[in-house]
């Protein structure tokens, strides 16, 4: 087996002019593919109206849980197979690949004709491939970047490049408020342009800089990781629906099969890796501090921020907007608006935490920041559900100068500790841990926050009702609806009073003024405020915990460890050595790696 080194014969990171193509373009694709994660969150109400579907129907429920969330599962399960495979066969092949697939299905989806479940299947589906496309550009695009600049550099690339992933999940939720009421299908047709330019572009101008080391592809790895990771996740997934009287899904056999069997199945991957000679999962780098306690670091992090969105936009969309005179209809565009502070600060820190990390190394700008946001965690409990406007800002722009701090710091450090080689597989285990925690985190807060609902929510729902006027049966048989549904009202901007109450026929029986009050803005939000706080208190307790262990992870890296700057030729030989000799990998990179 023979290493390789393909591009214009200068070594990564040397050309002044290319570097900063690999940058634009790269932030280009991830830009693209975190707005239309995002798009979906704020345009979902309208993506169903268009589709003559109601999500809050019980049937509907997983067709809407599936449209919001196949995605980041399909990317999280890929991502590090296909980091793998640009080490393999060049990773500006594998990135131009994902811009052409992500295209391809943008286009697709935005040609949508079907209603009803047929149209919301088709939208599932054609989503997957975008998740496919997805993970082939966050896979190598992280690659791409640390082979184009200089280790001193880096920091800065790699802030600007992740700020553009974070603000580009925050613009999505602008762009679907403004979208999705125009023309659903406009949320999907944004993207088509975009990628046919950075295909092309991508195409013409990027080039392979990295070591590129032929070798046999992990059938055995690969099959084992994606059945064990999708059992995991589709499991907490549809752990989000009641079942058997239960609020969650937690007591659902199927669903603590998936769980329980797709954490066996991955405890077996994790044996194979040892095994075979060539893994996909390359275990030998967890030999290397800064490797492991980066990602230690960056999956609890998002495990603690994964939910944190979610929790704002129901608590804006379904309690405070109401309250302050804003319609239902209007909900889901102001909830993107009054969560801007959340993208400034990120837009402030990042960049400029890559740009000390680079001179100062990681450990102390990623802990602080992760203090920071832990802290915000804690001082949001403070707030009132009916606050001022003012400390809400101020509070979400304190997480997100804390989350910019870390997170910059964080990649410029785990990519810095890898072999030139190993730098599209490591870049794809950092990604995997991080996606299927914001997956695994989106599935904590939902369960927490509905434990908490379930506890509080039919008592002050059937109190409130029958206050109201309804009649005390009509009032008990919707007290003791799932709470989900009415947490599900709250994030996608629905009222469900009316919903609720449509079928006992209690509606019939008020005055107009009365039908009027409790299907108006202030009644289901007001009726709704205290339970939610319960769960939403729970909720930030568990991301504070998850935080400082991160915290503890991140102090623990060490000093600034990053791989030793060699020569074009050393680099080649170390990488011939490491494919010739996997069994010797872990010795060789401690060989490899210095402390600066």
């Amino acid at each position: 087996m023979a290493a390789t080194m393909t591009g214009a014969g200068k070594a990564p990171g040397r050309d002044t002019h290319y570097k900063w193509i690999a940058l634009s373009n790269t932030t280009l694709g991830v830009l693209m593919v975190t707005i239309n994660q995002s798009i979906l969150l704020i345009s979902l109400p309208d993506i169903f109206d268009g589709l003559k579907l109601n999500p809050l129907t019980p049937g509907n429920t997983s067709y809407f849980l599936w449209v919001f969330m196949g995605f980041m599962l399909v990317t999280a399960v890929l991502v590090v197979s296909l980091g793998r495979v640009g080490d393999m066969y060049g990773r500006v092949k594998m990135y131009n690949l994902g811009f052409a697939v992500f295209t391809v299905f943008s286009v697709l989806l935005s040609a949508t004709w079907m209603s009803g479940q047929a149209g919301a299947l088709w939208i599932i589906v054609m989503r997957v491939g975008q998740g496919v496309g997805g993970a082939f550009l966050f896979a190598n695009s992280t690659a791409i970047l640390t082979d184009a600049f200089p280790i001193d550099e880096r920091g800065k690339a790699l802030g600007i490049n992740g700020i553009a992933a974070v603000s580009g999940s925050f613009l999505g939720l602008i762009l679907g408020g403004v979208l999705g009421p125009l023309q659903w299908h406009l949320v999907f047709l944004v993207s088509v342009p975009f990628g046919l330019f950075g295909t092309v572009w991508a195409y013409l101008k990027l080039r392979d800089n990295g070591i590129r080391v032929k070798a046999k592809i992990d059938w055995v790895g690969n099959a084992t990781f994606a059945v064990g990771l999708i059992a995991l996740l589709v499991g907490i997934v549809y752990s989000l629906l009641p079942y058997g009287g239960h609020p969650t899904g937690w007591t659902n056999p199927w669903v603590l099969a998936a769980v329980f069997g797709g954490l066996a199945i991955l405890g077996l991957f994790v044996y194979i890796e040892t095994k075979v000679p060539e893994p996909m999962f390359r275990l030998g780098l967890f030999r290397l501090r800064a490797f492991t306690a980066g990602n230690i670091a960056g999956l609890l992090g998002a495990l603690g921020r994964g939910g944190l969105q979610f929790m704002l936009i129901i608590w804006l969309q379904g309690i405070w907007l109401p309250q302050h005179g804003y319609s239902f209809a209007q909900t889901p565009l102001w909830a993107g608006i009054f969560m801007v502070p959340l993208t400034v600060g990120f837009l402030v820190m990042g960049p400029l935490s890559g740009i000390l990390s680079d001179r100062l190394g990681a450990r102390g700008l990623s802990t602080v920041g992760l203090v920071l946001s832990g802290a915000s965690f804690l001082l949001l409990e403070l707030l009132p559900m009916n606050f001022s406007y003012v400390w809400f800002a101020l509070l979400i722009f304190l997480f997100a100068i804390g989350m910019g701090m870390f997170f910059s710091p964080n990649q410029a450090s785990v990519m810095n500790s890898l072999p030139p080689d190993q730098r599209g597989a490591g870049a794809g285990m950092l990604n995997t841990f991080q996606n299927s925690a914001q997956v695994l985190s989106m599935g904590l807060f939902f369960t927490i926050v509905t434990l908490g609902l379930a506890s509080a929510l039919p008592t002050h729902l059937y109190a409130g009702l029958t206050h109201a006027g309804v009649s005390p049966s009509a009032a008990r048989l919707v007290a003791n609806e799932p709470p989900i549904g009415s947490l599900f009202s709250a994030f996608l901007g629905f009222n469900p009073i009316q919903q609720l109450l449509a079928p006992t026929g209690a509606l019939a029986h008020l005055s107009h003024s009365q039908v009027a009050y409790l299907t108006g803005r202030s009644f289901f939000p007001r009726l709704i405020a205290p339970p939610f706080a319960r769960g939403l208190h729970l909720a930030f307790d568990f991301a504070a915990g998850a935080t400082a262990i991160a915290v503890v992870a991140s102090a623990l890296r060490g000093k600034r460890y990053v791989h030793k700057p060699a020569s074009l030729g050393q680099e080649l030989a170390e990488g011939a050595t490491e494919s010739a000799v996997s069994t010797g990998l872990a010795e060789d990179i401690e060989n490899e790696v210095v402390a600066r």
